[in-house]
């Protein structure tokens, strides 16, 4: 066979080849998703959920056609359906024309005008899923509690976050028959200034509850320390628990003989704990519970002049995952101040893996006091601490000197035995006073191991320099010398 003959049969297979790939073509633009069975229609739908809210998704598929209507309704926990209910939703009339489906009651701002669309989606306890009235008016909240329809069980119930609008007005009570006292099914619940005394009650039977939040617990929903940690030993699943009371009045009463603790409470799952309140509550709740596998503590003081925290100290050194830390950072802001230690497990040293602990107060020597307390007390068990950071976030830190003892600075330092990089940006003017006692056979009587020192601003001539000049002779004469860099602020 020529050369010219084989070129042509090739280019006449080619040829055929592309007219039947273009015949093949249209064949398959006339396949129109009409013709499609229900299987690929379902994967397609799915396909389509994931890019709006579920509840977006159905509507409008369901109007589409006939056909469309069906398969949708007929797989309706393959793709998730829910029927969302909002205090503007016309409830009864709608639940009339869809077939039955889970029910979630969420709406950020709920107005009392429509409690009756809230109570009508509650009428069916067995399909409601989640309810979510996280700004209620006390009218509205105090209308729900005492509703028939929130003393029935709710079985398949799995969300529950009940908001009161911040007011002077007194919020009504959770009474003990509240959800029926019972809720088997719940992963999170969220209560913010509500007050709930029997809460006990209701989560000895959420076995699978995960997170756990109770915001602005008022004084009339005080529960004792003995009695949450009663009731959180039931929750082997729980991860994630904060507890804030609205004011220091609620405490355990001193006054009342307790038996002596024999035992503690482990809690297997727990990894994060949040508390705000008076440092006996922490003291009588720390040390009544194990948690293996907690990685992050943080604790807010309301603010007193004494604070003794004994068991916070054993709790932290008893805890596996808080120890062995390389870095921490004492903050100061107009509305409190903070110790923060960062454990290895975070990020470049910061992250969600920490301890923190921190007062809510203004006077910037009242702050100071707090640290030199918590320091003292909690810093024996960072004692590998090697990098310290001292940030404030107010304009001019000078202004907030009054009448403090810059000696103060030198007890706050004085646990961070292994410290060798401190770091002082915006309050290296009011530090470098104290770093001025230490010279002579004092040198040596802080911060042992430091090795750098960052400023703002480390020009020789400028007058931190010279304020810290005396100190950094000393050590170089010790054979202990301590190096000033320039402070760069990092991106967090």
């Amino acid at each position: 066979m020529s050369s010219r003959a084989g070129k042509y049969i090739a280019r006449h297979r080619k040829k055929e080849f592309f007219n039947q790939q273009g015949r093949d073509l249209i064949s398959f633009q006339r396949v129109t998703i009409g013709s499609l069975p229900d299987n690929v229609l379902l994967d397609i739908f799915d396909l389509y959920r994931g890019m709006l809210l579920p509840y977006e998704t159905w509507h409008r598929l369901v109007r589409v056609c006939r056909r469309w209507r069906y398969v949708v309704f007929a797989s309706s926990c393959r793709l998730g359906l829910y029927f969302l209910c909002k205090t503007t939703t016309p409830v009864r009339e709608i639940l009339n024309v869809w077939p039955p489906m889970q029910i979630f009651v969420e709406d950020e701002q709920p107005t009392p005008l429509g409690g009756d669309n809230i109570i009508a989606a509650l009428e069916h306890p067995d399909r409601v899923q989640s309810i979510s009235l996280r700004s209620l008016p006390s009218s509205l909240l105090e209308r729900l509690a005492t509703s028939p329809v929130m003393q029935e069980s709710f079985p398949v119930l799995k969300n529950v976050w009940l908001g009161v609008i911040k007011n002077r007005q007194i919020p009504a009570v959770l009474p003990d028959t509240f959800l029926g006292g019972s809720a088997p099914r719940l992963h999170s619940f969220i209560l913010s200034g509500i007050p709930f005394p029997a809460l006990p009650k209701v989560l000895l039977s959420a076995r699978d509850l995960v997170r756990l939040r109770l915001y602005r617990v008022p004084h009339t929903g005080y529960i004792s320390p003995e009695a949450m940690v009663t009731c959180l030993s039931a929750l082997a699943n729980l991860e994630f628990f904060f507890l804030e009371f609205q004011s220091p009045s609620s405490r355990p009463d001193r006054g009342i003989q307790r038996p002596p603790l024999l035992t503690r409470v482990d809690l297997p799952a727990l990894a994060a704990l949040y508390f705000r309140g008076v440092s006996e509550y922490v003291e009588d709740f720390l040390v009544r519970i194990n948690t293996p596998v907690l990685i992050t503590i943080e604790i807010e003081f309301f603010n007193r002049v004494i604070f003794d925290i004994p068991q916070l100290f054993e709790f932290v050194s008893r805890t596996e995952a808080l120890g062995s830390a390389k870095r921490a950072e004492l903050f100061f802001t107009k509305e409190f101040a903070s110790l923060v230690v960062y454990h290895p497990e975070s990020p470049q040293g910061r992250g969600l893996d920490n301890t923190s602990v921190r007062v809510r107060c203004h006077a910037f020597d009242w702050q100071i006091s707090f640290l030199v307390q918590i320091c003292s007390q909690l810093l024996p068990h960072f004692s590998s601490v090697e990098r310290l950071d001292i940030e404030c976030d107010v304009t001019d830190p000078l202004d907030r000197q009054d009448d403090m003892d810059y000696r103060q600075w030198l007890e706050i330092f004085r646990p961070f035995i292994a410290v060798q990089s401190l770091h002082i940006p915006r309050l290296d003017r009011l530090i470098a006073p104290a770093l001025q006692e230490l010279t002579g056979v004092r040198v040596m009587e802080v911060l042992p191991a430091l090795r750098s020192l960052f400023l703002t601003d480390p020009d020789p001539s400028g007058s931190v320099r010279k304020a810290i000049g005396p100190f950094i002779t000393a050590r170089h004469l010790s054979n202990q010398p301590v190096t000033v860099h320039r402070w760069e602020e990092e991106k967090r």
